[in-house]
């Protein structure tokens, strides 16, 4: 017999089978005897009402021995000598397409601007060491996209895109802890994530796909209003009759290149504002309501949302236990973003928070297509300016910047480059800086304790999603202009996130097939 269950627990009681089995058997009226398996399906962390529950929802075995579960047979196809299809960009979007096109027997050829996923920590690490921008290989480009490097967060809302349970599943195959399969909200690590990137590249190669790195989009190549291949800055061409662009939301030359050709695009809303980092006890204090949080708790998350004068102010990739990272993609610049390790065991947290900027706020006319991407940039030239030097970011203290006066001090941070005091309330654009010092008191009223002069606002969090959506047929998927031509991930405007790019990038691959067909 098979039950399903589902039951709230003490963390510690949740923590280990031994403990949670005497529940699970008194619930269900048997011995624990009778109790051959317990399959946990989902984990869960409920905080409300001032005392913390796990909840557990598995399906127990009572005197019935579980299958053997059979190895996954993902069925990819040795394509050599198939029909080749050129994919721009290995973030998750591209890796996943490809995956799926060798299920489908189709050849992918990777094309990435950036270096491989081991080569590329080197020059990430020059960033943090404030040693300059590699403007091809860094947090936002190179193998694995601007996910591998800042966090590893799998937690998404696009149930209706496809088989989220199926990404798992690959990433799981490819190194990630099992744990990824249960938890309502699953996390890998940077310190995880490459290495799984590195493995899905080795599959795509062993079955006769290919991934150029250091490789670069110039343009389409069009014939008409069909697209036949790319071609790349060093003037070599590719032919192909499909083209998947996965280029990430950083990809700005790969935008004007688009407008140049007359391919046609869509301004859309996006947000920017800045890095809020707390001490990671402050933030479990307030959320577990408890001095010191129990060994049996991850480190504490939030998600916050309010609005002011018509526009939304919302926390956006909160990083428990995490670090503020450098995300600049050229030197003039100045980006930060936010990740955790697989432990999430530093002291510290951080989180976006940002503003809802819509098109209709920055275009001077209909045709002005490109005015986010000005926007974001004289931002984070603003940016780069007000800091210390190089990658060395502004800050703030939270309450310094409510108030409006400069910082004297700055609390201790985990940004490496280093911070420095800045005016942030001067010079950030009032139509920022003014929502969130109102959407700071709200929070704080939702959270008490998180307006605080121990919390530091750090400059700028300006790449949470493309300010270009690059249209396409809602089911096609095929460019509305160009045939062939399949817009992906992130870049496209199209999704949010390591499994939402994935998603895409297996469903772009599925129509590809159909139109190659």
């Amino acid at each position: 017999m098979v039950k399903e269950l589902v039951i709230a627990v003490d963390p510690q009681v949740a923590s280990d089978e031994k403990y949670y089995l005497p529940v699970v058997a008194r619930q269900l009226g048997v011995g624990k005897e009778q109790i051959t398996f317990c399959q946990l399906k989902n984990r869960s962390i409920d905080a409300r009402h001032g005392r913390v529950k796990i909840s557990l929802r598995m399906d127990v075995y009572i005197n019935q021995q579980p299958e053997k579960p059979q190895p996954i047979d993902f069925r990819y196809q040795n394509v050599e000598h198939k029909t080749p299809v050129v994919i721009v960009g290995a973030g998750p979007g591209g890796l996943f397409a490809a995956l799926r096109f060798l299920q489908l027997g189709y050849k992918p050829i990777i094309i990435e601007r950036g270096k491989d996923v081991h080569s590329r920590r080197f020059d990430v690490a020059q960033i943090h060491r404030n040693e300059g921008v590699d403007p091809n290989s860094n947090y936002g480009f190179g193998e694995g996209g601007a996910g591998t490097y800042s966090d590893g967060k799998l937690f998404t809302r696009s149930k209706k895109r496809g088989d989220i349970s199926f990404v798992l599943q690959v990433l799981n195959a490819n190194g990630a802890k099992p744990d990824i399969l249960v938890d309502t909200h699953p996390h890998i690590g940077t310190d995880k994530l490459p290495g799984i990137i590195e493995n899905i590249r080795k599959t795509i190669v062993e079955y006769g796909g290919e991934v150029h790195f250091n490789t670069q989009f110039a343009k389409l190549m069009l014939n008409g209003d069909k697209v036949c291949g790319v071609e790349l800055t060093n003037g070599t061409k590719i032919e192909s009759k499909a083209v998947i662009l996965a280029t990430g939301h950083s990809a700005r030359d790969v935008y004007q290149s688009l407008y140049n050709q007359g391919v046609e695009l869509q301004a859309k809303s996006f947000a920017m504002g800045v890095r809020i980092e707390h001490p990671q006890a402050l933030i479990d204090s307030i959320q577990y309501s408890c001095k010191t949080r129990s060994q049996y708790l991850p480190a504490a998350a939030y998600s916050l949302v309010h609005q002011v004068d018509g526009r939304g102010v919302y926390s956006f990739c909160m990083c428990p236990g995490g670090i503020i990272v450098p995300a600049s993609t050229s030197p003039n610049e100045m980006v930060v973003n936010g990740m955790s390790p697989s432990t999430r065991g530093t002291r510290w947290a951080n989180s976006g928070l940002v503003v809802e900027i819509r098109a209709e706020d920055l275009m001077q006319s209909p045709n002005d297509i490109l005015a986010g991407l000005r926007y974001q940039m004289n931002y984070e030239q603003l940016s780069f300016a007000s800091g210390g030097g190089g990658q060395i970011a502004p800050a703030q203290r939270v309450t310094d910047f409510v108030e409006g006066k400069i910082s004297s001090s700055l609390p201790e941070s985990s940004f490496r480059p280093g911070i420095a005091s800045s005016a942030m309330h001067q010079w950030m654009p009032a139509e920022i800086g003014k929502r969130l010092q109102q959407g700071l008191l709200a929070f704080d009223r939702k959270m008490h304790g998180f307006y605080t002069s121990e919390a530091t606002l750090i400059g700028v969090e300006s790449r949470t999603s493309s300010p270009i959506r690059i249209p396409r047929d809602k089911d096609t998927l095929q460019h509305i202009q160009i045939a062939g031509l399949f817009p992906c991930g992130e870049g496209a405007g199209y999704a949010g996130g390591i499994v939402s790019s994935a998603l895409d990038g297996q469903r772009c691959a599925e129509s590809a097939a159909e139109y190659l067909k």
